[in-house]
């Protein structure tokens, strides 16, 4: 069951609530990277010929790639395998991720909203529009390459008011840019890490999303 706050007035007009402009986090909130996140790192693996545990890896998506990569390369060795990594990506990782469910449903919401949905991803954002073109979920705008309450640039850019994702980080980024922190239990963190760090409100996927957007608009008219 989602979790929701209640109406501020009674009998809203739900056509004087002002368009939202959501953002939505990408890893683990609208694709299950992990199929493919786990198979470039073993690529990586193999091309390095250094020992890493992708099952244990893609436990633990969020943050960024340089924390993964700390584990198993030495430090002065970290950028330039992560710009390897990425430069393997697109022909790896790409086509074994899926949409997760309710994900095209919930963009859609916001758009029959009319509102705007912005992606805002740690992911490098090339690589971060590739798997969004593939599925053919057209988010109004996608910034990469930024983590936690470095997602707060981009929200107000953006004028986003309600932030959605699956980690701590994403309820951090939320608040620090003063967005409504909307939490997803589809990643690493479960519902109540996810709620003690500040979610307003935790659903179980995004297939919760469109009905919970539809209360929030009326309670803010």
């Amino acid at each position: 069951m989602a979790s929701t706050t209640e109406p501020a007035f009674p009998d809203p007009d739900p056509a004087s609530a002002p368009a939202p402009t959501v953002g939505f986090d990408l890893d683990m909130t609208l694709i299950d990277s992990r199929p493919g996140i786990r198979a470039c790192y073993l690529a990586l693996a193999e091309r390095t010929g250094t020992y890493i545990d992708a099952d244990l890896a893609v436990t633990r998506l969020g943050p960024p790639l340089a924390q993964e990569l700390v584990h198993w390369f030495p430090a002065g060795e970290v950028e330039a395998m992560a710009d390897l990594y990425r430069s393997m990506y697109p022909s790896i990782a790409i086509v074994p991720t899926p949409a997760l469910p309710g994900a095209r449903e919930a963009i859609a919401a916001v758009r029959a909203a009319g509102g705007r949905a912005v992606v805002v991803t740690a992911k490098h954002e090339p690589n971060a529009k590739l798997h969004l073109e593939h599925l053919g979920i057209e988010p109004d705008a996608v910034v990469g390459d930024l983590w936690a309450e470095q997602k707060a640039q981009a929200l107000r850019e953006h004028g986003a008011t309600v932030y959605v994702g699956d980690h701590v980080g994403d309820v951090r980024g939320a608040r620090a840019a003063e967005a409504v922190p909307v939490a997803v239990a589809t990643g690493p963190c479960d519902r109540e890490e996810l709620a003690a760090a500040g979610a307003d409100v935790v659903l179980t996927d995004l297939t919760e999303f469109p009905a919970w957007l539809a209360a929030y608009r009326p309670a803010r008219a």
